[in-house]
């Protein structure tokens, strides 16, 4: 694609790389096939390559984005599915968060779009506001026909109906590995998660010690910015991210890190481009350290291999690759591997490359599109008959489990009762 940005332009670190990215694209097309929206709408402008035209015009001129471009880039969700199916390698992602960063700061939206995304940036990513807020929205949901909007209705419905207790093991601390150690690493216990479902990082740090890793709970570290660096709020995403930066850092350079393990993919996907994020940074050097070191628990899973995995029952899984895993990481074959190794019946649904809806903050400010696609990916997943659907990323089983009775599980929830963990809660649903 040819582009006409002027030399002063290009002295922006941030249209150099939109420049770079709007270059490598050659207008083939072929993302619209794998593009959710697209997909569900049928407008070229609400595809990749629709989107890419309009950024481009947005940028190239210096333009001040009206509501109809603002619209169509709000409905992009960052599946980043264009990108696994783009030939030309165009990077997607860095555009789109470069054009979100734009667009807040340059365009107005409506007061009331301008108040719910500043509670969900004040909510969201602080697990004790998060879960005081979920108590307040369970005790509002009965009431919840009578809101008009569709966004605060989608807000009231996503509260669980039993919320977890905090757990002691989010706090910093260190848990010794079981028999001798091979590996010290640290666990991100992420924010929205540790409101929403305490097991998933609970059954993390005993399949880690039981495998021989010492697993550290590092001081200091918080939400990864994901949430508010989708929203274009770049500099409170930065903010959170340069403070897990300095953190684990700090325990880099102690006792060492030989890993540092995610079991939320959409956070991974944003810890391992911590190094373009902070490239013209102070803090690059350590950023790229430890983007370097991030993995996904399934990464970490893979290498170690599972041991004396013969205590689950053989259930018939449905495994649901998320976006963030499969497309944010190209982590695709190690979970259902390993829940093959645990004596798990996986199976996979059509449309396994389409999203679910979830997508962070998007089933709230998008919930009629993101509706669509939960319906979408719910009658595909139960299409395959099974006995728990599984994911590896907490917003996706969330979507998926208010739409259908299956249990909906984390992969390495069935990953440490495989290996010796108690039988996951999430599973009570199914007769032992």
């Amino acid at each position: 694609m040819k582009t006409t940005f002027t030399e002063q332009q290009l002295a922006d670190p941030a249209i150099q790389r939109s420049n770079e990215i709007l270059q490598s694209c050659v207008h083939c097309g072929f993302c619209t096939a794998t593009c959710p929206t697209y997909l569900i709408l049928g407008d070229e402008l609400d595809s990749p390559r629709g989107r890419i035209y309009l950024m481009k015009d947005m940028l190239e001129n210096g333009r001040e984005p009206n509501a109809g471009i603002v619209k169509h880039i709000d409905r992009c969700l960052s599946c980043l599915s264009c990108m696994t199916t783009c030939p030309s390698g165009v990077h997607y992602m860095h555009l789109v968060d470069h054009a979100r960063e734009y667009v807040e700061r340059t365009y107005t939206r409506p007061l009331g779009e301008r108040m719910l995304r500043w509670l969900l940036a004040r909510i969201l990513p602080y697990p004790g506001r998060f879960r005081l807020a979920l108590r307040s929205a369970k005790m509002a949901r009965p009431f919840r026909k009578f809101i008009p909007d569709a966004r605060l209705r989608a807000m009231l419905e996503m509260a669980p109906a039993r919320i977890p207790a905090a757990s002691d093991n989010d706090r910093p601390q260190t848990f010794p590995a079981e028999k001798v150690r091979k590996k010290r690493v640290a666990l991100l216990v992420g924010c929205a998660q540790r409101a929403l479902n305490t097991d998933i990082n609970d059954a993390t740090i005993r399949l880690l010690r039981r495998h021989q890793c010492e697993v550290v709970i590092v001081k200091g570290v918080g939400c990864c910015g994901a949430l508010t660096h989708h929203m274009g709020k770049t500099a409170e995403s930065h903010t959170m991210a340069a403070a897990n930066i300095r953190a684990l850092s700090g325990e880099i350079r102690g006792a060492g890190l030989d890993a540092i393990v995610v079991n939320t993919s959409g956070c991974g996907t944003t810890i391992k481009d911590y190094g373009h994020m902070f490239r013209n940074d102070f803090l690059a050097d350590d950023a790229s350290r430890v983007a370097a070191l991030a993995k996904d628990i399934s990464e970490v899973m893979e290498e170690l291999g599972l041991q004396d995995a013969r205590h689950a029952e053989p259930l018939r899984v449905a495994y649901h690759a998320a976006c963030s895993l499969q497309h944010g990481q190209q982590v695709r074959v190690a979970p259902k591997n390993l829940l093959k190794a645990a004596g798990f019946i996986v199976v996979e649904p059509r449309e396994g490359h389409i999203c679910c809806g979830s997508a962070g903050t998007y089933n709230l400010m998008q919930p009629e599109i993101s509706g669509e696609l939960k319906t979408r990916k719910v009658t595909a997943l139960e299409a395959t008959h099974p006995q728990v659907i599984s994911s590896g990323n907490i917003g996706c089983m969330m979507q998926i489990g208010s739409g259908t009775n299956i249990p909906v599980v984390h992969t390495v929830e069935l990953l440490d009762w495989a290996t010796g963990g108690p039988r996951p809660a999430g599973l009570k649903l199914i007769d032992p």
